[in-house]
């Protein structure tokens, strides 16, 4: 629908990442633009600051003067402004639909994936800005130099970070789209890897005619995505260390909170580098670069020029502070292979110091199907303590809880407790020594727990 007809718009959990993505593409557009959320927030703050009307609470009365309502899947049919909408004839639009209105005529650019894809799509808006393409963007994170997480550019590319959650990746008919991995998650709403799978085919099926597939050669999901969409007709560019890949990782070295790698084509060798640590950042950046160079032309070592001045995305592997002598990183990490990712990562920083993972499960159903993928991807770690699972928008669910995860890693002789809040800030600022790295993982309001680690530390 072109953002001409859609009127005063509503956004419902205006503060939320991808709805706030929203509010900033429509004001940009010139679209009058409310909001209302559960709590208030300085990005909703920020929100008014750019001219949206945002009220804390939901109420049927915040509704007066709409035309159109945007809501997303996490939005339960019983919210009060969410039923008066439907009760009144009001157009409701997901967020994707709105999003795709936003994205006008634009070259579409769709990242997806189980893993990686916030700091992918990060990583590409960073290279085409720095390329000078001005792009638009929505991204599920913001940029820690730009401080946004959307924003309508003067030039054509439009990058989207695409949600596979609950299958609205499929809205916006992309000329180049990147898959990351395909891995089973989101089996509530799936049910099973199978139509997991199936669903990223018809995203690989929505490129337009002569676009391009950007797909990760070294995620076996993401390569049989790329046979059967080459089966399909869809040009497909493979990316990843292994030799399967057409642009191809070789000669890494991860250095710390940096990593530099050769990226190999038929035609060159080119120097890549990134001040984001891990190999796993090495793949998403060799997507965006295969996205940037051969999806939307731009020069290739224009490209790899603004990738080495990508400064990073909140909450993906965010260094919040140093107190005593100890680091405290957050990470968003919420499924089994990005804790495993991010793990990793953060145990090869620190060294023979020690690392200590704070996780927060998300999802009562996430917690039940994964409890030991989590567990496995938590080994690394020294000392780990869980908080309750995050229920976010699940009812709780009986004998599902984070002991799930805390007995496995117990069971192999690793350190691991079900804890409070506080109970884990206190365990920290007792047992934490000058070297270690402290990380908090998960999507839930462990997010905030980063400034009290500090402030307990420096007591």
């Amino acid at each position: 629908m072109p953002l001409a007809e859609l009127g005063v718009v509503h956004v419902l959990a205006a503060g939320g990442a991808g709805m706030s993505a929203i509010v900033r593409l429509l004001l940009d557009a010139g679209v009058e633009v409310r909001g209302s959320d559960a709590h208030d927030s300085p990005l909703l703050e920020r929100l008014r600051e750019r001219g949206a009307t945002i009220w804390v609470g939901h109420d049927p009365a915040h509704l007066e003067g709409a035309d159109t309502v945007v809501v997303s899947s996490a939005i339960r049919e019983d919210n009060p402004e969410l039923a008066a909408a439907r009760a009144t004839g009001l157009r409701v639009l997901h967020r994707s639909q709105a999003l795709a209105s936003a994205m006008g005529e634009q070259t579409r650019i769709a990242v997806a994936g189980a893993n990686g894809k916030t700091t992918t799509s990060s990583m590409l808006t960073v290279a085409l800005l720095e390329a000078g393409a001005q792009p638009s963007f929505a991204l599920g994170g913001e940029l820690a130099t730009q401080g946004v997480n959307a924003a309508l550019g003067e030039g054509t590319p439009f990058v989207a970070e695409a949600d596979e959650s609950d299958g609205s990746f499929l809205a916006y008919a992309p000329q180049v789209a990147i898959v990351t991995n395909v891995q089973p998650d989101h089996l509530d709403f799936y049910g099973d890897f199978a139509t997991v799978e199936a669903a990223y085919l018809e995203f690989a099926e929505t490129v337009t005619e002569g676009g391009l597939l950007v797909a990760c050669a070294d995620d076996p999901g993401s390569e049989r995505l790329a046979v059967r969409a080459e089966a399909a007709g869809v040009r497909v560019l493979r990316y990843g260390f292994g030799d399967a890949a057409d642009v191809r990782l070789v000669d890494s070295v991860l250095d710390g909170t940096s990593a530099t790698a050769t990226l190999v084509e038929a035609d060159a060798r080119r120097e890549l580098s990134i001040s984001v640590p891990g190999r796993h950042n090495l793949l998403n950046a060799a997507a965006a670069y295969a996205a940037a160079a051969h999806g939307v032309g731009t020069d290739a070592q224009a490209v790899l020029d603004g990738l080495a001045a990508y400064g990073g995305t909140r909450r993906r592997f965010e260094t919040k502070g140093v107190a005593r002598g100890v680091t405290v990183v957050d990470d968003y990490a919420h499924n089994p292979g990005k804790v495993e990712a991010v793990v990793r990562t953060a145990k090869e920083i620190a060294g023979e110091h020690r690392l200590w993972v704070i996780f927060q499960p998300h999802l009562y159903s996430r917690t039940r199907d994964f409890a030991t993928g989590f567990a496995a991807g938590l080994v690394p770690a020294d000392e780990v303590l869980l908080l309750d699972v995050y229920g976010a928008r699940e009812d709780p669910v009986p004998g599902v809880g984070s002991h799930l995860i805390s007995e496995p890693l117990v069971a192999q002789g690793r350190s691991a407790r079900v804890v409070s809040l506080d109970e884990a800030i206190a365990a920290v600022a007792q047992g934490a020594a000058d070297g270690d790295l402290v990380l908090t993982v998960g999507a839930g309001d462990v997010t905030h727990l980063g400034p009290r680690l500090l402030e307990a530390l420096d007591r």
